[in-house]
């Protein structure tokens, strides 16, 4: 990642624009890294790439190497790609497991209520796919959007930017035997129709008088 020297706003590598103020980096950076009379104090700014493990979390080289398609000639833009997780596993839960609360709650009520509206069960399968591709374009925007608030509040000392990051980035692990107890339930729910087999249609209610009034009147 290439700090913006304006802004203090973090960058790709390949990026040659600062995504929030528009500056030049390469002219900023020469410009930063020129020496000042009389200042041998200064503090060396913590590495970019650092504070993005340490948010990111487990995963971080998978999902540093995805970043870098977000963005081309300084600018974010979209890229496919695709997030296996979160197609595979309960999407909302993966968003969960990320602390993206506002997406977890889109994808938790999103699919319940296309199923309602459309009367389709396949509508999850829809929010699943959805889910795969955009997960990690989200994602990328959701710890830009934490990181930058965190080096706007320049009055936080380096621990304590240490402990926000830890606090609002990283993940929660608890959410991975939920999803673990919902699969069971639902192999447990699949089993049980199996054993019961499909119903019988001779037993349904309303089949004898349906017959009766078939046969040829006397």
């Amino acid at each position: 990642m290439t700090m913006c020297g304006q802004c203090q706003q973090q960058n790709p590598e390949d990026a040659n624009f600062c995504h929030q103020c528009g500056a030049k980096l390469m002219e900023v950076k020469a410009s930063t890294d020129e020496p000042t009379a009389g200042n041998t104090t200064a503090q060396p700014i913590q590495d970019e790439e650092t504070r993005w493990r340490q948010f990111i979390g487990p995963n971080a080289d998978y999902y540093l190497r995805v970043f870098k398609k977000f963005s081309a000639n300084g600018q974010p833009r979209f890229a496919l790609s695709w997030n296996w997780p979160a197609f595979l596993y309960i999407s909302f839960l993966w968003f969960l497991y990320r602390k993206m609360y506002l997406h977890a709650f889109v994808y938790a009520v999103g699919p319940m209520v296309s199923t309602y509206l459309t009367g389709d069960v396949s509508a999850g399968i829809i929010w699943s796919v959805m889910a795969g591709a955009t997960a990690n374009y989200l994602y990328y925007w959701h710890c830009w959007e934490h990181i930058g608030e965190m080096k706007r509040s320049n009055r936080m000392d380096p621990a304590a930017q240490d402990t926000v990051l830890k606090e609002s980035g990283g993940v929660q692990p608890y959410v991975i035997w939920v999803g673990v107890v919902f699969y069971l339930i639902f192999l447990a729910t699949l089993v049980k129709m199996v054993q019961e087999g499909p119903p019988d249609v001779d037993q349904q209610p309303g089949r004898p008088a349906k017959q009766a009034a078939m046969l040829p009147q006397a």
